[in-house]
């Protein structure tokens, strides 16, 4: 039996990262009376104490900061190829949150505290387009959202302009500007690798990273605002095991969830409940809360919960510029003393845009990378890092679901992961490493590796290394750039105009239960080339939006 707590609550959000940080800014400032539950701990200025100065080292294998977090338990995000160990601290212990997979390994990495993964991405934030809202319109491939750009655009506005963004006014279709407080720099490395790449290919276009400004609160920075209006309650170490439906009503009613120190269960009350907890998560906690009206997960009635799940293709190059030796600090943002500084260069998806160009693959790729900003000793040539992110098409047979067998710390079963790749991805991940290593060595970098899930593409790998870290990096190379590595999963919930073949409306609404939202990326209908953080805090503060109004009518 679970212990209630006593206040009924407007609206219940589960989760604090991007969209749960934005549903309780937007929901409180409209008036609504929130409960935050995170399954996390709280975070405090102690976990942002810069460590002992370092001397300036050249990009590494830190096989030694990796073998650290193996130990800890955290055997998964150990293996994440863009790997910094002040992360650590903010991303989970394995042994007490497994999951399973079918099919092929995926890399599921993902944090557990007041922020959630706020913590541990790299302040990139840019605005998808209708090229991923339409693209069936536009190319005749995939599938159309049930909203456009226009429709999202003044809530990508109002998020910039919240967080504070850094960039240029580029005039590129498919990566629609924003409104910034500042610009975007590129360093001279940068500024030469432009002019070798635009002049040699001049579909690729490169551009300065759009990235937040760092929040030096910490606590994100939607919690900050929420705070102030009075009208937030917040628990930590919240486990939500499940969301309970009104028989009589057929309306969601609260949730379930577990103290992760006690292990004592407890259920709250609200007349709007919204799951912010990341994509697989919040499909698995819609599966969990199965009920004898609703057998196959809440939501489910058009069978598709779970399926058409997605993320990216992911491919790596990292290498040195012999030819600019040294580095160049250069952030017109403030500085931020925890974590190194941000920025580089993007190239948005060039192939299959407006027309089929290469027919090889569905949809294309696009890199962002940063060079000559990381510290290296002296005489040493400028780092060189370029990542590639393709887009997968939504294939239903990609899925989440649960494994009942297995469970948490906390006893909630464990989500089984299948992302399966076909000849179609296989082609898009050569083409993506041919690209980056063509763009190398182009503008005369020494390559100090390069490859994909399909392994390593490099005659020499970190040629300057020693031979016992170069050994191991080649053996563990697949397992840290493996499906997932990208860290832009999405799909499972997608939004949709007929309740026959999606699971949410075009307001994050689920049409079963219409006072059970969910706004995190696994509300996608389609995967682009662009990260998800941005369009999921856009995403959520509309359906906010929406769900306030429709409250305050009585509706919900």
């Amino acid at each position: 039996m679970s212990d209630k707590l006593e206040k009924h609550y407007d609206a219940i959000v589960v989760g604090s990262g991007p969209a749960g940080s934005t549903a309780v800014k937007e929901l409180t400032e409209r008036g609504l009376e929130v409960l935050l539950l995170e399954a996390g701990r709280d975070i405090t200025e102690d976990d942002f104490v810069p460590g002992p100065p370092t001397p300036p080292s050249a990009m590494s294998i830190d096989l030694f900061g990796r073998a650290r977090a193996f130990l800890r338990g955290q055997y998964v995000q150990a293996r994440r190829a863009m790997y910094q160990p002040q992360k650590d601290p903010f991303l989970v212990n394995d042994l007490e949150q497994p999951y399973s997979t079918k099919d092929g390994d995926f890399l599921w990495i993902r944090g557990r505290q007041l922020g959630g993964r706020f913590h541990s991405y790299g302040r990139m934030l840019l605005r998808a387009s209708d090229h991923e809202f339409k693209s069936k319109t536009l190319t005749g491939r995939g599938e159309d959202w049930p909203i456009s750009y226009a429709d999202l655009e003044p809530y990508y506005d109002h998020i910039e302009e919240f967080l504070g963004l850094y960039g240029e006014k580029d005039g590129i279709e498919n990566l629609p500007d924003g409104h910034y407080r500042g610009p975007s720099l590129l360093t001279e490395s940068e500024k030469q690798f432009k002019r070798v790449v635009e002049e040699r290919w001049p579909e690729r276009k490169v551009v300065p990273w759009r990235y937040a400004a760092p929040n030096l609160y910490r606590v994100p920075l939607g919690v900050v605002a929420a705070r102030k209006t009075g009208r937030l309650a917040e628990r930590m170490n919240a486990v939500v095991s499940r969301v309970t439906i009104d028989r009589a009503t057929n309306r969601a009613n609260g949730v379930v969830f577990i103290d992760a120190e006690t292990k004592k269960e407890y259920s709250a009350k609200a007349d709007i409940v919204m799951l912010c907890a990341s994509t697989i998560e919040s499909v698995r906690l819609l599966l969990n809360s199965a009920t004898d009206s609703h057998p196959n997960g809440l939501g489910n009635s058009s069978g598709l919960l779970g399926q058409y799940f997605m993320d990216q293709t992911p491919s790596l190059l990292f290498g040195d510029d012999p030819q600019r030796p040294g580095f160049e600090r250069i952030d017109p943002a403030p500085p931020d003393p925890y974590y190194p500084p941000v920025g580089g260069v993007y190239i948005p998806q060039f192939d299959n845009v407006d027309e089929i160009t290469n027919p090889n693959y569905q949809h294309g790729w696009a890199m962002q990378g940063t060079i000559g900003r990381i510290p290296v000793p002296e005489g040493h040539g400028g780092t060189v890092g370029l990542m590639a992110f393709g887009e997968i098409p939504a294939y239903r047979e990609n899925s989440i679901t649960i494994n009942k067998r297995r469970k948490d710390k906390w006893g909630v079963a464990i989500p089984r992961i299948r992302l399966a790749v076909t000849d179609n991805e296989r082609n898009l991940m050569r083409a993506q490493v041919a690209g980056l290593k063509d763009m190398a060595l182009a503008s005369g970098y020494r390559i100090n590796f390069a490859g994909s899930p399909l392994g390593l593409d490099s005659k020499k790998v970190w040629p300057d290394a020693d031979p016992i870290s170069r050994a191991l990096f080649i053996v563990a190379f697949k397992k840290s750039v493996s499906m997932g590595a990208a860290i832009h999963e999405c799909g499972g919930a997608r939004m949709g105009k007929d309740p026959k073949t999606s699971v949410l409306n075009e307001f994050n609404q689920t049409w079963d239960i219409p006072n059970l939202f969910v706004t995190d990326a696994s509300s996608y209908v389609t995967n682009g080339a662009v990260g998800p953080t941005l369009t999921i805090m856009a995403l959520t503060a509309r359906a906010c939006d929406h769900a306030a109004r429709e409250h305050a009518a009585g509706t919900l």
